[in-house]
């Protein structure tokens, strides 16, 4: 049932709030001048339903002006043993501090705040816990390294974490319990998996936001999927060393777990190119690399084929590689290298994907002719099927997709990166 029409016909005829079996979603409008008393409505409804409730969003553009019923809407969730909560102030501002009383709503299994200031964590209780939550989502909010710290620590189970449009996040995941890490539009600092044993997925989704972040893996020996990591922006840390150009492997570091990684790369910027390679080594049992190539504003050197010898040999690429895709191809040299590289060397390569970019294609310029020089390479996987497809975006900042909900669904999906938005061959 729509609970929000629920309310309105309320207006006019009774209604029995235990017919919202399956959850609350109101959103509370001020613009809507016809609606001046929605906000009692929702008091209404959580008052007098007997709970539990299964789902309730609450979502406002005016949470400042309704502060004393905030109070009872999350004494009433508390009460009746909500489980799940989308806490959301929208839009602004984001001075207002999230409610200390959300912290006594124990029964919660799901929860995502939006646009709020963390609260004093002195005016929140010793005891106060989430011991129930297994999935926690963070959209801007005004919190510090501490607060962020004070929060995990106060959910023993929480298996994905999911932090959107935060700004500056530092984080140390000391945590037994979580498998999933997102960190989407994200600006980051500084993020070290000092401790996740359970860790399966770590995901940056436009993360570096144009600034310098460390991303350092410590103990995540179930870690499987990684990226999208930027060499332009992302200062990668494995162990105590920092991996640059010319690392080679060594037993401390790589992180043999990792089956499937994503990168985005500036091909036209050499030293970004030059990373790649050392990236690589760091995984020698990766067997899914999707790359994406992202433009830049001007070409800064060619890369040979022997930049990607230098260093010692990858292994991941001669040994374990079994699918690349490449995302919006743009017919540079140092693709066609990269690409004719793994070719050349990758000898368990079963599919290679290409999805040429919007503005490759649509300039009226030969793809195949770019191409040529990779489809006239000696592959060694002899089985290897190459597919070309045309990238729907127009633009310059094209594909990949990235779903943040299906992300995190490890039964549904193995592969967060291979979401497929490309249908039409070349």
């Amino acid at each position: 049932m729509d609970a929000l029409q629920g309310i309105l016909q309320s207006r006019n005829q009774s209604w029995d709030p235990r017919m919202l079996q399956i959850g609350i979603d109101v959103m509370l409008i001020h613009a809507y001048d016809s609606l001046p008393s929605l906000p009692a409505y929702t008091t209404r409804v959580l008052a007098t339903h007997p709970g539990p409730f299964r789902s309730v969003h609450l979502t406002c553009s005016a949470m400042e002006a309704h502060r004393g019923e905030v109070a009872r809407w999350l004494d009433a969730l508390a009460a009746k043993r909500v489980q799940e909560l989308a806490f959301i102030n929208r839009p602004w501002p984001l001075d207002i501090r999230l409610p200390a009383t959300l912290f006594r709503c124990a029964s919660l299994t799901r929860l995502h705040l939006g646009v709020w200031k963390f609260p004093d964590t002195a005016a929140v209780p010793r005891s106060a816990a989430f011991p129930n939550l297994r999935e926690l989502g963070l959209f801007f909010i005004n919190m510090d390294e501490r607060d962020l710290a004070f929060l995990l620590d106060r959910c023993p189970v929480l298996e994905t974490l999911t932090m959107i449009l935060q700004i500056g996040v530092s984080l140390r995941l000391l945590s037994r319990t979580v498998r999933c890490l997102q960190l989407c539009m994200t600006q980051v600092d500084d993020v070290a998996l000092v401790d996740a044993p359970r860790l399966e997925r770590f995901l940056l989704f436009m993360s570096g936001m144009s600034k310098t972040s460390r991303i350092k893996i410590g103990r995540a020996p179930n870690l499987r999927v990684l990226g999208y990591l930027e060499p332009r922006e992302h200062v990668l840390e494995i162990g105590n060393t920092v991996i640059s150009a010319g690392t080679k492997e060594s037993p401390s570091t790589v992180v043999p777990s990792v089956k499937i990684l994503a990168l985005e790369v500036r091909f036209a910027v050499r030293k970004e190119v030059k990373k790649v390679p050392s990236f690589l080594r760091c995984f020698p049992n990766l067997e899914t690399l999707h790359v994406k190539s992202a433009t830049a504003d001007e070409a800064t050197g060619k890369a040979s084929l022997k930049l990607w010898k230098e260093g010692g040999p990858i292994t991941c690429v001669l040994r374990h590689m079994k699918k690349v895709v490449f995302h919006e191809f743009q017919g540079l040299i140092n693709e066609i290298v990269f690409l004719k590289f793994i070719a050349e060397n990758a000898r368990f390569l079963e599919k290679m994907v290409i999805v040429v970019a919007y503005q490759c294609y649509s300039s009226g310029e030969d793809v195949n002719s770019k191409l040529k020089p990779l489809t006239c390479a000696k592959w060694v996987g002899g089985t290897c099927k190459l597919q070309v497809f045309k990238s729907p975006f127009e633009g310059t900042t094209g594909g990949p997709v990235y779903d943040i909900r299906l992300a995190s669904e490890f039964s549904q999906i193995a592969d967060p990166f291979d979401l497929i938005y490309y249908r039409e061959s070349l």
